[in-house]
């Protein structure tokens, strides 16, 4: 599907201005403490010509055939542009987690890691993360490590989106 950049991109933004839209495929799950799982989603980057994306993120799991088995994680935030390719990240979880996260994006690729991580008393221990957002043949593929439960930091999520 064809993309054109917005007339009222904030010059921070270029770096990322291919995730501007709404993505949706299959991803896989794995971790040491769960089974591992398939899932499909949709990611959603808005923006008003200000220097940030509004970002929302929804999952359900899917059995081998593909079909919704019940609903999953939702994260909701803010990616910040800055000067140079660098970002703010700001997210939301339905889990329990707020996360703030710093990262640079150049060439089609976006990296993040963890700066602090807060909780609420009932969420699970989770402790920080890594993501790899890249476009790809024009997909958005991603990777996401995790440190939780534990566990130290390692594979959790992977998936192939394409534009909607």
């Amino acid at each position: 599907m064809p993309f054109e950049l917005p007339d009222n991109l904030h010059p921070d933004c270029g770096p990322v201005a291919w995730l501007l839209g709404r993505w949706g495929g299959r991803g896989h799950g794995d971790y040491p403490t769960i089974e591992g799982f398939q899932y499909g989603q949709e990611l959603v980057f808005t923006h008003d010509g200000r220097p940030f994306f509004h970002y929302f993120s929804r999952s359900w799991i899917v059995d081998e055939a593909g079909e919704k088995v019940r609903e999953a994680a939702q994260e909701a935030g803010f990616l910040r542009c800055r000067p140079e390719g660098k970002v703010e990240l700001l997210l939301t979880h339905n889990t329990g987690f707020v996360e703030i996260w710093y990262g640079e994006a150049a060439d089609g690729k976006l990296e993040l890691a963890t700066d602090a991580v807060v909780r609420t008393e009932s969420a699970k221990e989770y402790t920080g993360g890594k993501r790899l957002y890249g476009n790809v043949e024009g997909d958005l593929l991603y990777a996401y490590d995790m440190a939780a439960v534990g566990q130290p930091l390692q594979p959790h999520l992977w998936a192939r989106l394409v534009r909607q």
